[in-house]
């Protein structure tokens, strides 16, 4: 069984930069590429650059679901908006993303679980979503046979799933075939200023004129805000997933109980993953950030542990910093690649197994983990900033299934175009203007 991170499907990329473009993209993951499409498309000269290479993180390595059940009210509308651009990415982009329309279940073991998927069909229903409630039979029948029989389950069989391992780089193509420039091993250092706008970015490689910057950074966002002087309350979670070989049969599509989840994936075989044995490293932000965190912490519980990692070190060394004329963090550590849990992903796997007789059938053959990029109220930030002309991070895990409709909303907000949602939930000032930290329910 092989440890390292996934491996990505290989995209060409540009050798160099050019000296001026109308917006710089910093980072290549499913946001940064997908912003980087829909400039592209506009007649946008636009430039990305990654200081690792492109979907090498979270992007990568999350659990592939593309859904609107179960999420945030404020995040509804773009969710649904994403899955219609989802339905023609692989035509658009001239690649495949392994998107399919195969349904999610969110599995209900208790009463309390089919009260509180109750609760949040009432909240979504007036966004005409087709999400129901399917009873102990209608769950074993889309469980492919399930041996183990449970209350019931939310469904939504528009919902789907793809692979993160070949969207970020399939969307990549289809951004430079638009006319978008990507370079990769390319770390931006910081932003210059002239007359209190944006006239540069400093990379690594040489500086490039432009007057408006989008960060798509994830995990590194907090640390490139914090150089600019900007407050983004922001921390990280690890999460740990397993893959499967493929096997024959079994159920399609994706669901969720509370101790595993998993994804059928077009390889044949199943990504698993841990539905609540997440770890926070513990860093400095941690403590910075400790009040914005408290009601995400209450509503967490032992969903997410907190203690001290390879991150927890690292991240100390890192608070000061550093000359745009010099190398940093993001130079020094090029792709996140935290050490992942096995002991969690394998006991979710034995559960698993125990519900879905295929998995017996079949061996892992992978482990990794990810980091994700969590806000106190667990929705993204996507928003324009006096310091910074484009911010889109802090998805909170949510990331992958809404990444391509928050790239079109990052576009429109940087074009002045009318946005596909109504962005203001989304707006960094709401942790600063004093608005209530609101914590959806669980589902």
């Amino acid at each position: 069984m092989t440890m390292p991170g996934p491996a990505l499907d290989l995209v060409e990329t540009d050798p160099s930069l050019p000296g001026s473009a109308d917006v710089v993209i910093i980072g290549g993951g499913i946001i940064g590429v997908s912003t980087a499409l829909f400039l592209a498309e506009r007649g946008v000269e636009v430039v990305l650059c990654e200081k690792g290479v492109l979907g090498g993180e979270q992007s990568s390595r999350n659990w592939g679901w593309v859904r609107v059940m179960g999420r945030d009210r404020r995040e509804i509308p773009l969710a649904m908006e994403a899955l219609k651009i989802w339905d023609t990415l692989d035509a658009r982009v001239g690649g495949e993303t392994g998107f399919r329309r195969s349904g999610i279940l969110y599995i209900s073991e208790t009463e309390q679980d089919v009260a509180n998927r109750d609760a949040w069909l009432a909240i979504a229903k007036p966004h005409g979503v087709d999400s129901r409630q399917l009873t102990a039979d209608e769950t074993r029948e889309r469980m492919a046979g399930a041996a183990i029989r449970y209350k019931g389950a939310l469904y939504t069989p528009s919902d789907g799933r793809a692979e993160p391992q070949k969207a970020v780089p399939a969307i990549a193509a289809g951004a430079r075939r638009a006319g978008a420039r990507i370079v990769t091993g390319c770390a931006v250092r910081g932003i210059e200023k002239s007359a209190g706008r944006v006239s540069a970015v400093v990379t690594e490689k040489g500086r490039i004129e432009t007057s408006t910057v989008v960060l798509a950074g994830g995990a590194w966002s907090r640390l490139f805000c914090k150089g600019l002087g900007i407050r983004l309350p922001q921390l990280k979670v690890r999460n740990t997933v397993l893959r499967t070989a493929p096997v024959e049969g079994g159920p399609d599509g994706a669901g969720a109980t509370a101790t595993y989840a998993y994804r059928k994936r077009i390889d044949g075989g199943y990504t698993i993953a841990t539905a609540g044995a997440n770890l926070h490293p513990l860093v400095p932000d941690t403590f910075a950030f400790f009040r914005d965190f408290r009601a995400a912490r209450r509503a967490e519980g032992e969903a997410v542990q907190a203690g001290l990692s390879a991150q927890s070190w690292r991240e100390l060394f890192e608070i000061a910093s550093v000359p745009l004329d010099r190398p940093g963090a993001f130079e020094r550590h090029r792709i996140l690649d935290p050490r992942p849990d096995p002991k969690s992903v394998l006991k979710a796997f034995e559960e698993a197994k125990k519900a879905l007789p295929k998995l017996r059938t079949v061996e892992p053959v992978q482990i990794w983990a990810g980091l994700i990029d969590v806000t106190p109220d667990v929705v993204p930030v996507i928003s324009l900033a006096q310091e910074l002309p484009g911010l889109a991070t802090g998805f909170s895990g949510h990331g992958f299934g809404i990444g391509p409709g928050a790239g079109h909303l990052v576009a429109d907000l940087v074009t002045g175009n009318p946005p596909i949602v109504d962005p203001s939930a989304f707006r960094l000032s709401r942790f600063a203007d004093g608005s209530p930290i609101e914590i959806a329910p669980p589902v």
